[in-house]
């Protein structure tokens, strides 16, 4: 988290040399809470509600999220008011030092692979149903040293994005494609909160957004909003931005479908939209048609899966939750 935070501080720091800024380090309930699944702790603000309390009470001015971390619908008052350009949004696997060299198909029979996502779990188990996949929780360091220091893991997949901020790129032993693993719903991109009605702050974290990332990340967080997804349920995406196209392929357990949309990068033609929300983003600087469009993908992939019996998996899903 902090050197999320640097990295954001530092691109502000450029753009407006005269402003002094001041970080504040706080603990969330998803840092405390370590001997728990994430999808059992019940809490959708797990790692943003501490953070929004001192947002709210003027304490702290910007707080930087993953923005996979952010729920789809803010708390009153708030809003993304940048989502900068994604990492590379995959996921990856580091294997135990025993296994260097090998992928998840070359490992033995029942080996146990340790992840807290059921989103990885459920897509990994039907790709490779010779693995067990387990529950492991804690930061990058405490993952990696459970997986190194004993003899409980095989190996453990983690965010591509979150090893290569820490500079642990070298342990990355096999990055998984959209066709054995979808990534998470804004995975790989920061996100920087603030106060929804401080037009100053707002104003000036707006030169952080990246329009591509913008529109990817609300056609999936539409989609997810549309679907109720969360931790508890395994939703999982894969979106692309080309040549004014956005393309999602989006995954709840054995559902996939996949869709196009031409978003037309217009002017608007009303001015800036200083109040107007997509899924909790306001981004001042994209034209407000193309994230309309972009969140109409979002909703409408999510309804067509619901019309292919979503509501049932999702259903099933949050039972199977409520029972680990």
């Amino acid at each position: 988290a902090r050197i999320q935070t640097d990295s954001i501080v530092e691109m502000l720091r450029e753009l407006y040399p005269d402003l002094r800024f001041e970080i504040v380090a706080m603990s969330t309930t998803g840092d405390k809470i370590l001997d728990t699944a994430l999808s059992k702790i019940g809490e959708k603000s797990l790692f943003t509600k501490e953070l929004e309390n001192a947002l709210e009470r003027n304490e702290v001015d910007l707080v930087v999220h993953s923005l996979k971390d952010l729920p789809t619908s803010l708390p009153p008052g708030f809003t993304i008011g940048a989502v900068c350009k994604r990492e590379n949004p995959l996921d990856a696997v580091v294997f135990h030092p025993k296994n260097c060299g090998k992928t998840l198909s070359l490992l033995p029979e029942k080996s146990v692979i340790g992840t807290s996502s059921l989103r990885r779990a459920a897509q990994l188990k039907k790709k490779f149903p010779q693995l067990e996949f387990r529950d492991i929780r804690g930061n990058l360091n405490t993952r990696l040293k459970k997986l190194d220091e004993k003899e409980d893991f095989s190996a453990i997949i983690l965010a591509a994005a979150g090893l290569k901020r820490m500079g642990w790129e070298n342990r990355i032993g096999q990055l998984l494609s959209p066709e054995d693993c979808l990534y998470a719903v804004g995975q790989g991109a920061l996100a920087v909160e603030v106060r929804a009605k401080d037009q100053e702050i707002l104003n000036m974290v707006s030169a952080l957004h990246d329009v591509d990332t913008v529109l990817c990340c609300i056609a999936e967080r539409a989609f997810m909003k549309r679907l109720e997804g969360g931790c508890s349920v395994p939703v999982a995406v894969n979106t692309m931005l080309k040549d004014g196209q956005v393309r999602s392929t989006l995954c709840l357990s054995g559902i996939i479908s996949e869709n196009l949309l031409l978003c037309l990068y217009l002017q608007n033609e009303d001015g800036p939209n200083d109040d107007v929300q997509h899924v909790g983003i306001t981004a001042k600087n994209v034209p407000g048609q193309a994230q309309e469009a972009a969140e109409n993908l979002g909703v409408e992939l999510a309804s067509l899966l619901l019309s292919k019996g979503a509501k049932h998996i999702l259903s099933v899903a949050r039972q199977l939750n409520d029972a680990r």
